[in-house]
């Protein structure tokens, strides 16, 4: 899902003009020339806090997903000074494949950045076409039925280093569009599957804000052990560095890793590299690394500019080699809706391999 925001207007009202206390007009005594108070300056009234309320139109267009539009509404607020920006917000999105998704988010950092807590829930119908599916060769028009819901809550326990626990629940479905799909997801094994779990998570966080940071690194070890109906295990390490330069440039970088143990085709890990369909591409194992260029063109504009590759093995996949290894290049533009918290309107064009690309719209930068 993908989402966006809207611009928060400000207002500036002037103030009037304070005068001399009035003077009686007649009195006993001889009379005394008043004194005149001091005339203060004009004074400025306070501009406007910035709306806490961002509401911006999503866009997306792939081969495989066709043409999607959506919304994205969020209420933003920081608990206190020293803690992250939190944020509470629905998304929405409907494609040219009848495909629909409604997302619930939440995403809080409260008592000076000493508990972070995250959670949300997903539901909706994903119709995909396949030219080639899972490198098979065969076509494929499916229907994934998904409704997901999950919480991650950190404890800070020294400097940057956070420990914490995770949990979500997953009811997932694939079922083809034609008995001829069907029987293709049974000989791949493909039945979705209904499973919960939970996990722990370990993770270093130096980055001077979450949302577009400018120096600092994040690493994020974690696991999911599902031990209901189906019974796997996934672990996953994301390490990302920001580099500041110039006139408020920043130099990316992002290497992530996922694994899984006795999953169903269904959970092997997706290539997430921007231009790739999620789930079109899967292995028992993934690791990518990305290296993105963000440019300031101006006081609100910016511009971006990524490259990136991705492989899957484990299983039926040879390596990282072949037909196994994903490239990823394109570039974006970016207009900042929240100058105070770094939030981006953020339009980006990625192009993978076999005719894989997206055109996206959607709030804040990928990563």
């Amino acid at each position: 899902m993908r989402c966006a925001k809207r611009i928060a207007t400000l207002a500036l009202v002037a103030a009037g003009c304070l005068g001399a206390d009035p003077v009686p007009a007649q009195q006993q005594e001889p009379k005394v020339a008043p004194t005149e108070e001091p005339k203060e300056a004009p004074s400025e009234e306070p501009k406007d806090a910035p709306s806490p309320w961002v509401l911006l139109p999503t866009f997306a267009n792939n081969p495989k997903l066709g043409t999607s539009v959506g919304a994205l509404a969020a209420y933003m607020r920081k608990f206190d000074a020293e803690s992250q920006l939190s944020m509470f917000g629905a998304s929405a999105q409907y494609t040219s494949t009848d495909s629909a998704t409604l997302a619930l988010f939440a995403r809080t950092s409260f008592d000076r950045d000493h508990h972070r807590l995250s959670m949300g829930a997903i539901g909706g119908l994903i119709k995909n076409d396949y030219d080639d599916f899972l490198g098979t060769g065969q076509p494929l028009n499916s229907e994934d039925h998904i409704r997901a819901i999950f919480v991650r809550y950190l404890y800070r326990v020294q400097g940057d280093w956070f420990i914490g626990a995770q949990a979500l629940s997953t009811n997932y479905q694939i079922v083809g569009q034609t008995a001829l799909d069907d029987d293709v997801l049974a000989f791949l094994g493909l039945t979705g599957f209904k499973s919960g779990g939970a996990g722990l998570v370990v993770q270093h966080d130096s980055r001077d804000r979450q949302d577009a940071p400018t120096k600092g690194w994040l690493l994020n070890l974690n696991n999911v052990a599902y031990r209901q109906s189906a019974e796997f295990d996934v672990y996953r390490l994301d390490y990302r560095h920001f580099w500041s330069h110039g006139d408020g440039n920043v130099f990316a970088l992002r290497q992530s890793n996922q694994w899984t143990q006795d999953a169903p085709p269904a959970a092997y890990a997706p290539v997430l590299l921007r231009g790739y369909t999620t789930g079109e591409y899967l292995g028992k194992s993934m690791s990518s690394i990305e290296v993105e260029e963000r440019y300031r063109l101006a006081e609100r504009w910016g511009a971006t500019l990524f490259a990136g590759v991705a492989c899957l093995y484990g299983a039926n996949r040879s390596g990282c080699s072949g037909s196994d290894v994903f490239p990823s290049v394109g570039a974006g533009v970016q207009y900042l809706l929240k100058p105070a918290e770094g939030i981006v309107a953020n339009l980006e064009y990625a192009v993978g391999k076999d005719g894989n690309r997206a055109l996206l719209f959607k709030m804040g930068y990928t990563w």
